[in-house]
């Protein structure tokens, strides 16, 4: 589950833009704030199957988003290679180097 979140989490993140204001609030509720669907339903005076509903079609989209545009995907390829590249950083006591690597992480 916790594996799910995390990229729920990341996938928001990337595609929020994409989705209705309300898609987003119960999203936002559900992953980062850590609501229940009872309490998103209260909220919002809806039934808990609604809410339920709603969000298993926004993961839905989010999930097509994310095969189609891949931003996720890429993010974790760039993670990587700013990974090894610190590795082998650790090599040649280059500042020019370092300072590089540091200015790619703030891009992202």
């Amino acid at each position: 589950m916790l594996e799910k979140t995390t990229r729920m989490n990341y996938l928001y993140d990337f595609y929020q833009s994409l989705l209705t204001p309300k898609q987003r609030s119960y999203m936002s509720l559900y992953y980062l704030d850590d609501y229940s669907l009872g309490e998103i339903a209260e909220e919002y005076e809806v039934s808990r199957q609604a809410v339920y509903d709603n969000i298993k079609r926004t993961e839905a989209m989010l999930e097509e988003y994310e095969e189609k545009l891949a931003l996720f995907q890429k993010f974790q390829a760039r993670q990587q290679l700013i990974k090894r590249l610190k590795e082998i950083a650790k090599q040649y006591a280059d500042d020019k180097l370092w300072e590089t690597i540091e200015a790619l992480e703030k891009l992202e």
